[in-house]
């Protein structure tokens, strides 16, 4: 069975007013919340918010998420770096994008020790990529991060509101083995991409799967309310040979059950996992 993990900090209640950042004084409790959902990791969260006090910049630190993942059967492979959209590499002056490069290879660094071999950038959003020049920097910042990247064991998955055939297009200029494509379900139906079409460009060079469900061009709602295909992403999933991780990133439940709902989100994605293999072997849907 594929690995289901969960976004950090979605098994406790927003953390100042916010959907999705490091839980700065409840970090900790998560890992029994997860054992307790039936989840097998928490993809990390590195942000702005909560730099001063994550557990990633210390070797203390890493060491006591390394003991509560021990203690409770879960891993930490991945991380979100939220950073870079809170200070992103494109429309900021030279100084800027000199200092944020030298925190993704601090990053990097941080992750082989922690054992994470992923780390996720986000350009979504305030950090979407919009012009051919923004496309060119990040380009020419990945062709000179990624030998560092290698040498520490750790993949820069990139996450974009770029349309398949020029998603495709950035990859093919950075042909490099340790950058992948994180796929996130509930960004593509916003924007109105076809799965089918974007498996098709870039199917093979897809690392991780972000679930979730949204409104073409509005927002996060359960899983199947929305306009993600769902029986076609893990349909195409499958297809092209994805075997790594899923790591839900789902709406929000009712405050206080969150357990359970990471609970019966699992169950959803073992449900598809299980139908796509039946429909590839040729059995009904």
């Amino acid at each position: 069975m594929q690995r289901i993990g969960i976004m950090q900090g979605r098994l406790l209640a927003p953390q100042a007013g916010r959907v999705q950042c490091f839980p700065r004084q409840e970090w900790r409790s998560e890992f029994q919340l997860a054992a307790e959902a039936g989840l097998d990791s928490i993809e990390w969260i590195y942000d702005a918010f909560g730099e001063d006090i994550n557990p990633l910049a210390s070797d203390a630190g890493i060491l006591e998420m390394q003991s509560l993942c021990a203690r409770y059967g879960l891993g930490v492979v991945s991380v979100c770096a939220d950073y870079f959209m809170d200070r992103p590499f494109i429309r900021v002056d030279a100084d800027e994008v000199a200092h944020t490069v030298e925190r993704l290879r601090w990053l990097v660094r941080r992750c082989r020790v922690a054992g994470i071999t992923r780390a996720v950038l986000p350009f979504v959003d305030r950090s979407r990529l919009e012009h051919d020049e923004e496309v060119t920097r990040v380009v020419a910042i990945l062709g000179d991060v990624l030998p560092e990247a290698e040498h520490n064991g750790v993949e820069l998955h990139l996450e974009t509101s770029l349309g398949p055939a020029a998603f495709a297009a950035l990859l093919n200029r950075v042909p490099h083995r340790y950058l992948k494509v994180n796929y996130d379900s509930g960004n593509s139906a916003s924007l109105g991409y076809r799965p089918r079409e974007e498996f098709a460009a870039y199917g093979d060079r897809i690392g991780s799967v972000h679930i979730k469900d949204r409104i073409r061009g509005g927002g996060t709602v359960p899983l199947g309310e929305g306009d993600a295909d769902l029986a076609a992403v893990f349909d195409g999933l499958h297809e092209s040979g994805y075997e790594g991780d899923y790591v839900l990133q789902v709406a929000r439940g009712e405050p206080g059950a969150e357990v359970a709902w990471a609970r019966s989100n699992v169950r959803l994605v073992v449900e598809h996992l299980r139908r796509s293999a039946l429909v590839a072997g040729g059995g009904r849907r």
